[in-house]
C-alpha cells in the first residue's frame, strides 16, 4: 500500500484512469514463452522505488532515496512519449506478477539509449533478465531501427557483465572514455551494422 505522504504515486481514479490506461494501451506490447512485457503503470513503482531504493540497487549508483527513485521512474516513463521507448514493465504470463524491468531510456546524462534490467530478488536466477532484454533488444534494434543500444555496467557488476555478453554485446572502451565515470559500456548493435555515439551526434 502506498503511504498517505506520497499521494502522487496514488493511481488516478474516474475519466483520469481510463485516460492513463488508454495511453498505457497504445505502447508496444512483447509477449515471450514465460513473460509480458508492457508500459508500465503507477503501481508499478512500488517494485520500482523498492528496488532503486536498496542495497541492490549499488550497481546503478544506489541505493536511492524515494524521491529520487520516482523521478527515475518517471524519467523514463517519460521516454516513451519524448522519444518513442522507454521502461518496460516485465509481468509474468502465469499469474501477472510483476517480475522487474527493462529500461530502453535515454536519460539525462546518457550519451545513446541505455539497454538495462533490473529484477525483483524473488525472481533472479530463472532466465528472465535474459528472456526479456533479448526480446526488447530485438524489438529497438528491428523494429525501431535504433542504431545501437547500450549498457552501463558497473565494472564489480560480473553478473550483468555476463548477461550483456549472452545477449551478443561487445564491450565499447571508447565509449567508456567518453563518460566522465568509472562505468564500463557494452553495445548492442544489429548484425549489419557497428552501431555507434556517431549516430548520435
Amino acid at each position: 500500500m502506498t503511504p498517505a505522504a506520497y499521494p502522487h504515486e496514488v493511481p488516478s481514479t474516474g475519466e483520469a484512469a481510463v485516460q492513463a490506461a488508454a495511453l498505457q494501451t497504445s505502447l508496444p506490447r512483447l509477449e515471450t514463452a514465460r513473460l509480458i512485457l508492457r508500459a508500465p503503470r503507477i503501481e508499478d513503482f512500488a517494485l520500482f522505488g523498492a528496488i532503486l531504493m536498496s542495497d541492490r540497487a549499488v550497481h546503478m549508483g544506489g541505493p536511492l532515496d524515494r524521491r529520487a527513485a520516482w523521478l527515475d521512474f518517471c524519467q523514463c516513463v517519460a521516454g516513451w512519449h519524448l522519444r518513442g521507448h522507454g521502461l518496460w514493465t516485465i509481468e509474468a504470463r502465469d499469474g501477472g506478477a510483476v517480475l522487474g524491468f527493462i529500461p530502453t531510456c535515454f536519460e539525462e546524462g546518457d550519451r545513446e539509449p541505455e539497454l538495462g534490467w533490473f529484477i525483483d530478488q524473488a525472481a533472479e536466477g530463472r532466465g528472465i533478465a535474459f528472456e526479456a532484454a533479448q526480446a526488447v533488444k530485438a524489438w529497438a534494434l528491428d523494429t525501431l531501427a535504433l542504431p545501437a543500444l547500450v549498457s552501463y555496467i558497473d565494472p564489480p557488476n560480473g553478473r550483468s557483465i555476463r548477461l550483456a555478453e549472452r545477449l551478443g554485446a561487445w564491450r565499447d572502451d571508447v565509449a567508456a572514455a567518453e563518460i566522465d565515470d568509472d562505468i564500463l559500456v557494452y553495445r548492442h548493435a544489429p548484425d549489419d551494422a557497428d552501431g555507434g555515439m556517431e549516430a548520435y551526434a
